[in-house]
């Protein structure tokens, strides 16, 4: 898809038939509204419907009142658009028909072909780093070149990567450095998206940020805070759709099989869209693989169509299937061996494969000293030998990147319990040492 179309895409709608969806599904939308708010004026519709007055919001509002399914109390300023509306006793009946099949109320879905468009036109494959835009985003982090050296590259892949290693060496901030790097390339994604007359609400506060700023909780607060639309102007955009940094979406040990697939509230019977749907254009972190509550074999299955085609299925409840674009980086991340939980055959479909190694002395001595620093505790020479000779080397434990953190922060709590300055010397460090490691 080029620019043109992709503008095209986001065009605000000028009519019923631009919107790409039925009248009779923009009708009962502005019922369920109308009914929602009690009263509401026109402008405040279009707000709520993040559709524009003229030629959309205004004939779907003309049917409601011909239909007599709304009043019309009275005004508040000039003209069609500053009408108040309350609901009809016939309209309440209708409304009440129409929430029982679907409760959604917010921002007007897209059409599925739509999202899918733009799903592919905005691919995280399209992002293009290079060592200059990399290395500075790893900028207070110990970490081997050779290691910005395969990070770069799966970034651009926008593939899939499998990162493993000890626990302990930061994985899991490696990935999330990774996810700061593509944020810096916003995407639109609908606040919604519509399947024959079937809802799934791809956008939320928790898994996307805004670019514009607004951070207001969810889509009715935010748009609670929005003016109406503007004027129709040729190059207005479509208010359906929402700029986002390029997200990252991060499980763990709670990912199941069933929340990869739409997920379906029997009550408000509408979908919330599952991860991997809200992580396109940006990033699906799988922390902890290998820890979830069913067979790694499983789970990794259900990757192998989608990793391969850039496509995945879902599946709505009345057993229709519907096709999504699988646009994202993948990132496994685990402490397990991988020969424990993948075949080759697997692991040949992970285009990158990046070991998370054990720190050398050298830079566990930079990120001790960093981290005392952080934590306002006093570096001593003397501390940090007694800290390797006595702790690591005598007792053949190898050095992890999280250990100073957490060391130094169990010697902050004892100088704080025994009202001592907080130096870490030979005696401090054997106090939180013996406080922090499990050793029998």
């Amino acid at each position: 898809m080029n620019e043109a179309q992709r503008r095209q895409i986001l065009k605000r709608p000028l009519s019923i038939e631009e919107t790409g969806l039925t009248m009779g599904m923009l009708s009962e939308l502005a019922l369920k509204t109308i009914y929602n708010a009690g009263e509401i004026g026109g402008h405040e519709i279009c707000r709520e419907l993040c559709l524009p007055f003229v030629g959309v919001v205004q004939p779907v509002l003309e049917l409601l009142d011909r239909e007599e399914m709304v009043n019309i109390i009275g005004a508040q300023g000039f003209g069609d658009q500053a009408y108040r509306y309350t609901i009809s006793r016939k309209g309440i009946e209708r409304a009440r028909q129409v929430m029982d099949r679907s409760q959604y109320i917010g921002p007007t879905p897209v059409p599925l072909p739509r999202y899918n468009a733009m799903m592919r036109a905005q691919a995280v494959g399209e992002v293009h780093l290079d060592e200059a835009a990399v290395r500075p985003a790893f900028d207070g982090l110990v970490i081997d070149p050779a290691m910005l050296d395969k990070v770069g590259p799966a970034l651009n892949s926008g593939m899939s990567v499998f990162l493993y290693g000890p626990p302990g060496n930061g994985k899991t901030t490696i990935a999330e450095r990774m996810a700061r790097l593509l944020a810096d390339d916003p995407i639109y994604i609908p606040y919604a998206v519509a399947v024959d007359r079937h809802t799934i609400k791809v956008y939320d506060d928790f898994n996307h940020k805004r670019v514009n700023g607004d951070e207001e909780g969810g889509p009715t607060s935010a748009l609670s805070m929005r003016s109406a639309p503007g004027p129709q102007a040729a190059d207005a955009m479509d208010e359906r759709w929402v700029q986002i940094e390029r997200p990252t979406v991060m499980v763990g040990g709670e990912l199941s099989l069933e929340s990869l697939d739409l997920i379906w509230d029997p009550v408000a019977k509408y979908y919330e869209a599952p991860f991997q749907m809200k992580a396109n254009g940006g990033m699906f972190l799988i922390d902890d693989f290998g820890r979830q509550q069913m067979d790694p074999q499983d789970l990794l299955n259900r990757w192998i169509v989608p990793l391969e085609t850039r496509f995945d299925f879902l599946s709505l409840h009345t057993g229709k299937k519907i096709e999504i674009p699988f646009e994202q980086l993948v990132v496994f991340s685990t402490n397990l061996d991988p020969a424990d939980l993948v075949d080759d055959a697997f692991l040949r479909r992970i285009r990158h494969k990046i070991k998370v190694e054990d720190p050398t002395a050298e830079n566990f001595h930079e990120v001790y000293r960093i981290m005392c620093k952080v934590r306002k505790v006093k570096y001593t020479r003397e501390g940090f030998v007694h800290l390797v000779r006595e702790w690591y080397v005598k007792r053949n434990r190898p050095f992890r990147n999280s250990h100073p953190r957490d060391i130094l922060d169990q010697l902050l709590d004892i100088a704080a319990y025994k009202h001592l300055d907080p130096v870490a010397t030979p005696e401090m460090i054997d106090m939180a040492c013996s406080a922090y490691f499990a050793d029998l």
